[in-house]
């Protein structure tokens, strides 16, 4: 097993495994409001602010020529219309005498529509302007459809440099955090936060920020241009607005609770997979098969459920949006057409005034549709910045010793220790390994044995004491300092995804081919990796499985010879493999045990008979240390340990 996973549960608190309830480290029953989240999220444009006013800039011009566009097509209406009108008109007389001899005719409302015209009486279309107009109007909508696409562009350049640096924090924050965070969080949940909610955040800022600045400014472009044609039709359509955010506000607030919950239920359906596919070979095993089918089915409704309700209710803005701009529509049409009738107005303007107001209206509605999508995004950041605001590992002293030659003596001092405040697991132990020596660890499960070198690494802090390292205090020394002197070999042969001669170099980055090779002899990896079809070149799949457990474990002995370590962790390293392969892995680590402090945990006891000291913990304590003949004419706690494994059997 891991460092960590060996770590029994009588030693520190662990989440239940497969096929049990996981305990995904999921968002707080109170999570953020939506607009501080929102603002946090934002804040993080700030190194972009030029590029980010580029975009405001390139995309108010292609809502300006947007905006004039209509207004420009209701001219050429209204050169079609009084082409009409003017061609049914008697020629050779005044647009005043006509508008009066149609009045005289009885037709006033004819009359007055036609005094509001720029009709020539007996002219039909002029066509060449109506030409210009229309290659005016052409030019409009191509030019703003080039700088509406640079800004698109522009943007996902902000918006991918944004979320590139989040990732990259949140990868630095993760290697920053200390173990216990990763004991009390699942692994599906931490991935699902790291991946799925950091890509819904892309998309989120994407979709949002474009249509946002769009739909802002298309609604401060068109509002001016209502008021510009008709201040009246311009206050009607505007009474919508404050009836769209009412509207937005409630059913937003209403939604952003389930949403929370999606992501929620996201980070847990994750975790429960990725645990169950990780021990399918146990679910198999113990036939619990059915256990977590029935778990996964819960889950995967209780995600549906929250899926269901977020996009529901949030999938009532637009409808609700769309239902406010068409009665605002229909208000207009039949005003603007009164209006035109009186003369007030011409056609063109009324048509270019409806035209606005369906553009005016589609911004809002887009507008109440990124809310939806919005919020998504910011429940998912929510749960990104709640790993960014997790407390780190105390940070490295900035004068911290760096001894050039450590020779191994290793120090506890009245170590004191627990994984939680209230039950302490180690007091006031102390312990002296003298260089060259090696310190072989036993005791029954959950005694501390883990923990202990755990402590050495600095994966956990001391309560109380202190841990001498040649008479340096480790807490005063740099930990990647202190662990480049250190190397492990676990009980669970943990290897990367890639070659032999990768997963050997691991141990020293820039090794040579020559100094892979004479490790890979030392640990017996020569005597197997030839029979491979690719030798040192062959892949290794992330599960180790075109390989045996013996041939893992001496490759991960390699890889720790090859970084020739001042200090050993062995911790129950021959526990997994056959009696044949025992055999090597035994000669392997003591050619790499020659000249350097070792610390050996082990359970089975023939592996340490000579140990120069073994160390044997009940309870977080010390209660005997000393040789192996030693011990057993003591006929204490060792010897019963001894005597179980050995004169029983």
């Amino acid at each position: 097993m891991s460092d960590r996973a060996t770590t029994t549960t009588a030693e520190r608190p662990v989440g239940p495994r497969i096929p049990g309830p996981v305990a995904p480290g999921a968002p707080g029953s109170k999570p953020h409001d939506l607009w501080p989240s929102t603002k946090r999220l934002l804040r993080r444009l700030r190194p972009h602010r030029i590029a980010v006013g580029v975009v405001f800039l390139v995309a108010a011009v292609s809502v300006v020529l947007t905006s004039i566009a209509p207004r420009m097509l209701g001219q050429g209406t209204n050169l079609i219309f009084d082409g009409i009108i003017g061609a049914q008109l008697p020629a050779g007389m005044s647009k005043d005498q006509a508008v009066a001899a149609l009045r005289a005719d009885g037709q006033n409302t004819f009359a007055d529509m036609v005094s509001g015209m720029a009709v020539v009486p007996g002219v039909g279309i002029d066509f060449t302007a109506l030409g210009r107009v229309l290659a005016i109007v052409l030019a409009l909508y191509l030019g703003s459809s080039v700088f509406m696409w640079l800004s698109g562009f522009l943007l996902n350049i902000v918006v991918q440099g944004v979320v590139k640096n989040l990732r990259a924090e949140v990868e630095r924050k993760i290697h920053r955090l200390p173990l216990r965070y990763f004991d009390s969080h699942s692994r599906g949940d931490l991935l699902s936060r790291v991946t799925n909610d950091i890509d819904n955040v892309s998309q989120s800022l994407q979709q949002t920020m474009s249509q946002l600045i769009v739909s802002a400014m298309t609604v401060i472009g068109i509002l001016v241009m209502m008021i510009v044609i008709s201040p009246l039709l311009a206050l009607i359509a505007v009474l919508t607005v404050p009836l769209s955010i009412l509207v937005t506000a409630q059913i937003a607030k209403r939604s952003k609770t389930h949403f929370v919950s999606q992501w929620k239920s996201t980070g847990e359906l994750n975790s429960h997979v990725e645990e169950a596919y990780t021990g399918h070979e146990l679910v198999t095993v113990f036939g619990r098969g059915r256990e977590v089918e029935a778990r996964f089915e819960e889950q995967n409704e209780a995600l549906y459920q929250a899926s269901y309700r977020a996009q529901f209710i949030s999938g009532l803005i637009m409808p609700a949006i769309m239902f406010l701009g068409n009665l605002n529509f229909v208000a207009i049409a039949v005003l603007g057409g009164m209006r035109v009738a009186s003369g007030t107005m011409s056609l063109g303007d009324v048509q270019a005034f409806i035209q606005y107001s369906r553009q005016f209206t589609q911004p809002l509605t887009q507008i109440g549709a990124m809310v939806n999508l919005m919020q998504s995004g910011v429940a998912s950041a929510e749960r990104v910045f709640a790993i960014l605001d997790e407390d780190e590992e105390n940070p490295d002293p900035a004068d911290a010793p760096n001894p050039a030659e450590v020779s191994g003596r290793v120090e506890f001092s009245d170590v004191s220790f627990g994984y939680t405040p209230e039950k302490p697991l180690i007091e006031n132990l102390s312990l002296v390994a003298e260089p060259g020596q090696m310190v072989a660890i036993v005791g029954p499960t959950g005694a501390g044995k883990t923990t202990l070198v755990n402590l050495i690494l600095r994966f956990y802090e001391l309560d109380g004491g202190r841990i001498l390292l040649d008479g340096v205090d480790i807490a005063e020394m740099s930990r990647d300092d202190l662990r480049s002197r250190i190397g492990m070999v676990l009980q669970d042969a943990w290897l990367f995804g890639g070659t032999i001669r990768d997963n050997i170099a691991y141990g020293r980055p820039g090794a040579t081919e020559e100094e892979i090779q004479a490790a890979a002899r030392i640990s017996y990896v020569d005597r197997f990796v030839h029979s491979l079809p690719d030798g040192y070149d062959t892949v290794i799949d992330e599960e180790g499985s075109n390989i045996s457990a013996g041939e893992k474990q001496l490759i991960t002995i390699a890889r720790a010879f090859i970084s020739q370590p001042s200090i050993l962790i062995l911790d129950e390293a021959t526990s997994s493999v056959d009696t044949r392969t025992e055999l090597l892995v035994q000669h392997a680590t003591a050619v790499l045990r020659s000249d350097r402090t070792s610390f050996v945990i082990a359970h089975r006891l023939s592996t340490i008979r000579d140990a120069d000291l073994i160390v044997v913990m009940e309870d977080g304590r010390i209660v005997e240390q000393g040789s192996h003949e030693d011990l057993l004419l003591t006929r204490g706690a060792y010897y019963r340990l001894y005597n179980s494994q050995f004169v029983s059997a």
